[in-house]
């Protein structure tokens, strides 16, 4: 069995490299159902793809109308899908009231939180991460507005036209995190994963803070292993699951 993980491509533009090669590097994996007699080992099958978070910049719809810079990578998608892969999207702080249209138009799974699978035997945790820091308040809160009842009526009736140009220009404004901060972020991540390892948890993968990290160790005879995704802006990486193993998959420049 494969698994695949990734997180912060903040896609916003086809001409932007990032996209460029998320939707390469997607458009290489085919599901079992294109291949019947794929074996597991196959190299460019996939049985589940997992998305945790802003894997778009932002994302409004209105009846099947998406932001069009965003249909290629709503095609393959969906293309993936129809082949029989699994592919589930949590939430970001970036991309959210996704239901509407990735569950109802595409049959695609979205969790608002955290996602909790079985794979290969391991339980796996697997969230955006931005709730991770419950220490700051002003954030959790204006998460909780942002995702509520009274600002999802609000988009529906706001002119799609007008909620595009909005999210195009704040999208321009700078959001770059410093290494201080960052580190922060992840030590915060440490110690959320330990507290999903002593809930049973065999794996805890989170993105968000766009460091790639991948730690492993062995206790009480299993293997608990910690991840932070990485993003397509600058690693161009995804985590891997296969057969039970972790592994970080970079896109080089000779598979562009």
């Amino acid at each position: 069995m494969r698994t695949i993980f990734l997180a912060d491509a903040h896609l916003k533009n086809s001409a932007d490299a990032g996209y460029g090669k998320c939707l390469h590097f997607l458009d290489g994996w085919h599901g079992r159902g294109e291949f019947p007699g794929a074996e597991g080992a196959a190299d460019n099958v996939v049985d589940v793809i997992v998305i945790a978070g802003d894997f778009f910049d932002f994302w409004f719809e209105r009846n099947d109308r998406i932001y069009p810079e965003f249909q290629p990578i709503v095609k393959t998608i969906k293309r993936l899908k129809d082949e029989g892969v699994r592919i589930c999207i949590c939430e970001g702080n970036h991309d959210f009231f996704l239901a509407d249209f990735f569950v109802k138009r595409l049959g695609v799974e979205v969790y608002s939180d955290a996602l909790k699978l079985l794979i290969d035997d391991q339980r796996v945790f697997v969230s955006h991460g931005d709730t991770v820091d419950d220490e700051n308040k002003r954030y959790l809160a204006l998460r909780k507005f942002f995702r509520s009842s009274f600002t999802y009526r609000l988009q529906r009736v706001i002119p799609l036209r007008l909620l595009f140009a909005i999210a195009r220009f704040s999208s321009g404004v700078s959001r770059g995190i410093t290494v201080s901060a960052q580190r922060q972020i992840v030590e915060k991540m440490r110690l959320f994963a330990e507290e999903r390892f002593r809930e049973g948890f065999d794996a805890v993968i989170l993105g968000h803070s766009h460091a790639e990290i991948l730690e492993q160790e062995q206790k009480n005879g299993r293997q608990r292993t910690f991840a932070a995704l990485g993003d397509w802006i600058e690693f161009s990486t995804c985590l891997v699951c296969e057969n039970g193993r972790f592994f970080f998959r970079r896109l080089d420049a000779g598979d562009e």
